[in-house]
Formats: C-alpha cells, structure tokens, sequence
C-alpha cells in the first residue's frame, strides 16, 4: 500500500510539489535580497514503511521550544521559526545568506494513521515525525482456498 501521494500536499501555493519554476527562481537568486524578502521553509522528506509513516524535517539552528507539531484530522502541520541570533545585529553585513523567520508545513495523511501513537523527536537539526499505521490499514496476505 502506497500513501505517499497524498502526504506531499502543501499548505502554500507557492509551494507546490512538482514546480517546474521553483529551481529556476532559485538558479537566479543571487542572495542579495534584503533578508525580510526571503522566504524560508524547511526541507522535508516524507516516506513510508515497516507500518508507519515518517516525515523528516530540516531544521539546524532551531531550538526545540520553537517548533510545534500537531495533528488535526488528516492534517500534520509543523510549525516553528529560527530567529535571528548573530553576535552584532548592527553589523553592515555584506551579504547575508542565512535564512531566518518562522515557517508552516502542512502534509495530508491517511485517515488509518494511529493517532495515539503519533509521536516527535528533535535531534542533530532533524524533526523526525513517525505516524504509525492502524494494524488493519496494513497489507495482508489472503490464504486461497482450492476445493
């Protein structure tokens, strides 16, 4: 059983899945934006297997009281924000790659996700989400009978 196709909906338009356009903007990005401009989401890897399924985030520089997970219905939605923590925020930077500010990911899940079994953990910079599957939403074999 395949669910992977529906955890992929995103919650931002501009976010879409299979953009074709999206890595285009990026090749150009030259990184000289003023840093409000930016935009910033983590990346996150989603997948499934051994009766569960998992979602990977990568958020490096985020303390763990900023970031929340919840669970609503069909929907997993991480929310959280890596603030701004530089030595001297009145620096003239030249240039200023870093991405800052809060951020929303939304996935659809499958309705035979166990909720009660949900749970997070946050370690080396990876918000890891396991959502295991109820025991009768997994794959079993049907013995054929012959007469």
């Amino acid at each position: 059983m395949n669910l992977l196709p529906s955890i992929f909906r995103r919650e931002s338009p501009s976010m879409t899945w299979a953009d074709p356009f999206r890595l285009f903007d990026e090749l150009l990005e030259d990184g000289s934006r003023a840093p409000a401009e930016r935009v910033w989401w983590p990346a996150a890897d989603a997948f499934e297997g051994d009766g569960k399924l998992v979602v990977r985030l990568e958020v490096p520089g985020i303390e763990k009281g900023d970031v929340d997970v919840k669970l609503d219905g069909n929907v997993l939605t991480v929310r959280g924000q890596r603030r701004l923590d530089f030595e001297d925020k009145r620096a003239n930077y030249h240039r200023l790659e870093s991405s800052y500010g809060a951020f929303t990911r939304s996935f659809t899940v499958p309705e035979t996700v166990d909720r009660d079994k949900v749970a997070a953990e946050y370690k080396d910079g990876i918000l890891t989400v396991t959502l295991p599957l109820k025991p009768e939403a997994q794959p079993r074999a049907i013995p054929v009978r012959a007469e």
